[in-house]
């Protein structure tokens, strides 16, 4: 009786949205740490005769080079795919947006791992960038999970689990990433048995996501509207609403709110694209070991930011805690800039991990109305 009421308990765990963010998240830091690693390799060799710079420097470059346009490629063509996807997903085809994006996610892992297999030109990876584009790829993955998340929990439970889950992965996927990079045999070249099982963990997640996932049923009933109109995202507004703001003071809170997401996530985005090509060249001059651990410090972030805001959320407001989270990053990534040692790297990434702003942003008491307004004004 025990035995079978654990294997039905564990059953229904495991068609849950939480195993695909694990299986999904380990996969991925496997192979951002396979990848940086293979540029760094194929960029040894790199030279540009026109400018004059050292080994070193053209080493940099290929990298910094590389990386920009795979990046601009992976984060702009995702946006109508990811928009389509995610109508369908209103439309109640709730695994779109999650299938389609894994199927990306798995081509592009065995695009690289072809990469290393076969020596094939690292240009390839552009290619397998644009597949992973045209799939929606996170634009359309996380807004996929969260929307599942949300129907399947309480509005306090809402994305909890799944981001300390999300951040957990990453740093044990990035602990042993370096080491899994690192295995070599005569038949096997470094890197292979890594993505191998990035590989293999995105097709588990991938036959999860088509298989075994369940779609809850939407659990919280807003007032006046029909069971069905309630399995949103982003919730309908009702009669019930608190009163609003004038429009013109509305207007300009949204404005202010559009734009400080903007021009936060452009610093840390362009901050942490950096830090790649900066870790794996003179001073530090990283190992793969070193690159996962490095990761696995950034992971931390979300452990810190869950602590901090349970701390410090009671006596202070979530405006101050906004504004901790911001001047923490801000310092931590200052203090990068005059890194030249390991030690002071994780110095520095210990500064910006205090608060992590946008997860407190996500938990604004007044977020339901300013999503509703925000929809009533886009509509």
């Amino acid at each position: 009786m025990v035995l079978s009421s654990l294997c039905q308990t564990g059953f229904t765990v495991l068609r849950q949205i939480e195993p695909v963010v694990v299986l999904e998240q380990l996969g991925s830091t496997l192979f951002e740490t396979a990848l940086l690693m293979v540029v760094k390799d194929r960029s040894v060799n790199a030279t540009y005769p026109d400018a004059h710079l050292s080994r070193e420097d053209s080493q940099q470059k290929a990298i910094t080079d590389f990386y920009m346009a795979y990046n601009l490629i992976i984060r702009l063509l995702p946006i109508l795919p990811a928009l389509l996807l995610a109508r369908l997903g209103d439309r109640g085809w709730r695994r779109a947006p999650i299938v389609v994006p894994m199927s990306g996610y798995l081509l592009s892992r065995l695009a690289l791992l072809l990469v290393v297999v076969f020596r094939l030109p690292l240009e390839v990876m552009f290619g397998a960038a644009v597949v992973f584009g045209l799939s929606g790829g996170f634009c359309a993955y996380w807004p996929g999970v969260m929307t599942l998340a949300s129907l399947g929990s309480t509005a306090t439970d809402r994305s909890k689990v799944v981001e300390l889950l999300y951040g957990a992965a990453g740093l044990v996927g990035s602990l042993v990433s370096g080491h899994l990079f690192l295995l070599y045999s005569f038949s096997l070249k470094h890197g292979i048995v890594l993505l191998t099982v990035s590989a293999l963990l995105h097709l588990l997640c991938l036959i999860h996501s088509i298989f075994l996932l369940q779609v809850s049923v939407c659990v919280c009933v807003l007032p006046n509207t029909e069971p069905e109109d309630n399995c949103h995202l982003i919730p309908p507004a009702y009669s019930e609403a608190p009163a609003e703001a004038p429009l013109g003071k509305d207007m300009v809170n949204v404005v202010l709110l559009f734009a400080a997401a903007m021009l936060y996530n452009s610093a840390v985005g362009g901050a942490i694209d950096i830090l790649g090509s900066f870790v794996v060249k003179e001073p530090l001059n990283w190992s793969a070991t070193q690159v996962g651990y490095g990761n696995a410090a950034g992971f931390m972030i979300f452990l810190t930011s869950f602590v901090g805001v349970m701390v410090f959320r009671r006596c202070v407001s979530d405006v101050t805690l906004i504004l901790i989270g911001m001047l923490s990053f801000a310092s931590g990534i200052y203090f990068m800039s005059f890194v030249t040692a390991t030690y002071m790297f994780y110095i520095g990434n210990m500064l910006k991990k205090v608060i992590k702003s946008h997860s407190i942003v996500c938990r604004k008491n007044n977020k339901k109305a300013i999503v509703q307004y925000v929809e009533k004004v886009i509509v």
